[in-house]
């Protein structure tokens, strides 16, 4: 089992801020003065019925979900594909998922009778954590702009990353030329 480092397993395993594992998602939301505050989106297991009631609808790649899930709280939350991945396979070997066809590299999921039968009994919940998505796209959409907010944690990740694994002066300069261009590109628009 990992020992837990609240911000090293994550880049480890390669997933966004607030990740914990295909069951699991966080929404972080800083508060007034930048103290932070974490503030849960999903409890363990939420996430699997969510995409299983997105999967009851219709079937679905994991790419499809990840953007659904983004739309439906505004931006506000989006699993990444270390999450929504391993989440599909893990439907799959328990069988409530099956895979309807097989694009390249592109999977398409759809229910299985036993996972639309698990949709069916828990519906209320479902119904609860899409009601849950939508007021966070309320909340979000007040004012905030989640896309901004989403890009810079894609940022922050990517080079918490890139910092891991070493950087010589050369690639540092590289860097330091891409974040001074998009600071630029900022400021102009």
């Amino acid at each position: 089992m990992f020992h837990h480092h609240p911000h090293r397993w994550r880049a480890v395993r390669g997933h966004r801020r607030g990740d914990f594992g295909p069951e699991q998602g966080h929404w972080h939301r800083r508060g007034p003065r930048h103290g932070g505050g974490v503030r849960r989106m999903f409890d363990h297991g939420d996430l699997r019925l969510v995409v299983m009631a997105l999967l009851e609808a219709q079937p679905r790649h994991g790419y499809e979900l990840i953007k659904e899930v983004e739309a439906l709280s505004g931006g506000a939350y989006a699993p990444s594909p270390g999450v929504i991945y391993p989440l599909l396979t893990m439907l799959e070997e328990m069988g409530l998922a099956q895979l309807e066809a097989n694009e390249g590299a592109k999977k398409l999921y759809a229910l299985t009778d036993e996972g639309r039968e698990q949709v069916v009994a828990k519906r209320a919940d479902a119904e609860h954590l899409l009601a849950r998505l939508a007021q966070a796209k309320e909340r979000t959409s007040a004012g905030r702009m989640p896309q901004i907010l989403r890009a810079m944690e894609n940022l922050k990740l990517a080079l918490r990353l890139r910092a891991e694994r070493g950087v010589n002066e050369a690639e540092a300069q590289t860097i330091a030329a891409a974040l001074d261009a998009a600071a630029q590109a900022v400021e102009r628009s």
